[in-house]
């Protein structure tokens, strides 16, 4: 029986990057799965209690390991991203942890045929 390892961590580049103080862009960075302490821990956080739309900035902070050359990934790094940006870490989240791998399968339009296509893997045209 062949096992194929789990893979936790997925890598992304934003649309249009995180911009930090010094005006360096951050563009790349992986994020992790979730776990059930993750999607729980921010439901007793008062600014998600007071402002539910503010659960995926902290969800997110808890699972982006690395984004770019930044140190570390907190709130107030997720809060300044722009919205483009967000919008697509939210998809790409819900995505690697629906089903733990960012595969989907799909229809060619053209000739019907079904192939598979990595919604997280490489830009158009790279390996």
């Amino acid at each position: 029986m062949s096992r194929t390892a789990l893979r936790t961590e997925f890598a992304f580049e934003l649309p249009r990057g995180y911009v930090d103080e010094a005006g360096k862009i951050h563009r790349t960075g992986t994020m992790r799965l979730a776990t059930a302490r993750d999607e729980l821990v921010p439901l007793r956080d008062l600014r998600v209690q007071e402002n539910p739309a503010y659960l995926s900035v902290v969800l997110l902070a808890r699972v982006i390991v690395t984004l770019g050359t930044l140190p570390l990934i907190s709130d107030t790094v997720v809060e300044s991203l722009f919205a483009t940006d967000l919008a697509f870490l939210q998809d790409f989240y819900r995505q690697i942890n629906a089903d733990g791998h960012t595969r989907a399968s799909v229809t060619c339009p053209h000739c019907t045929e079904p192939f598979e296509i990595d919604l997280g893997g490489s830009r158009l045209g790279e390996p």
